[in-house]
């Protein structure tokens, strides 16, 4: 069914924003049991983006804001990739090789498309479709403390590909509350094919995406609190991004 693909949350205001969470979820629908993976590897940042879910969640509450979550882990099928994307099924993810996406063929590949990632960007499309030219995307993403043994520096990261009209005041934005920022860190936002390539720069519709880093929001409580200091400095940057026309 295509309403398991993803989780909506319904305005319940008339904000301009769409909140998207690719990695909400660390959840494999029954028929594909486990992907042969030990159950602990899925508390892993390898299953979901850890606290961007809640953090999407409690900004779609305080702004009255639509939301749209991925209902499935990352390790079934990644919403943030193109369709074309070799990357799109990971038979290796971090030094865990993934038993059931190993012999993933062309087939496999294209049911889960059309079963999950097919629905999710539909979704997105009619949302936008129905709050017009004014929407705005912001996409909220999580990143792992360290990577293979070296600290990240790092508090958020914004990512961007060639439209900065709201990732630049963002940026500053949140260096001003006193947030160590990385520009396009600790991935690069220019990725052709990905939800805000697609959404976003395609449709020329303001967007960033915000990546947070996991032990500033792992618990409900850390989620909680961080999305109550995030959304008045999305206001300030929103503002900015408004008032430079």
């Amino acid at each position: 069914m295509t309403d398991a693909a993803f989780e909506a949350v319904p305005a319940c205001g008339n904000s301009p924003l769409l909140l998207l969470c690719d990695h909400a979820s660390n959840a494999l629908p029954p028929e594909v049991g486990t992907l042969g993976l030990a159950p602990a590897l899925f508390e892993t940042h390898i299953a979901y983006d850890i606290g961007a879910a809640a953090v999407t969640r409690a900004l779609a509450a305080a702004y009255g804001a639509p939301a749209l979550l991925g209902r499935w882990s990352r390790l079934l099928i990644d919403l943030n990739r193109g369709p074309e994307d070799p990357t799109l099924v990971m038979k290796l993810s971090d030094g865990s090789i993934i038993p059931g996406n190993r012999h993933a063929d062309a087939a496999e590949i294209a049911r889960r498309i059309a079963q999950f990632h097919a629905p999710y960007h539909a979704a997105i499309t009619a949302e936008l479709n129905a709050m017009g030219s004014d929407a705005a995307i912001i996409s909220l993403h999580s990143f792992t403390p360290s990577w293979k043994g070296v600290p990240r520096i790092w508090d958020v990261g914004v990512l961007y590909d060639r439209d900065m009209r709201l990732s630049a005041p963002l940026m500053a934005r949140l260096a001003e509350a006193g947030f160590t920022v990385g520009d396009n860190e600790p991935y690069t936002g220019a990725l052709e094919g990905d939800t805000l390539y697609t959404h976003g720069t395609m449709r020329d519709l303001p967007h960033v995406l915000i990546e947070m880093r996991q032990d500033l929001i792992a618990s409900d409580a850390q989620a909680q609190e961080f999305a109550l200091r995030l959304k008045p400095i999305l206001d300030a940057a929103l503002s900015d991004m408004h008032s430079r026309g």
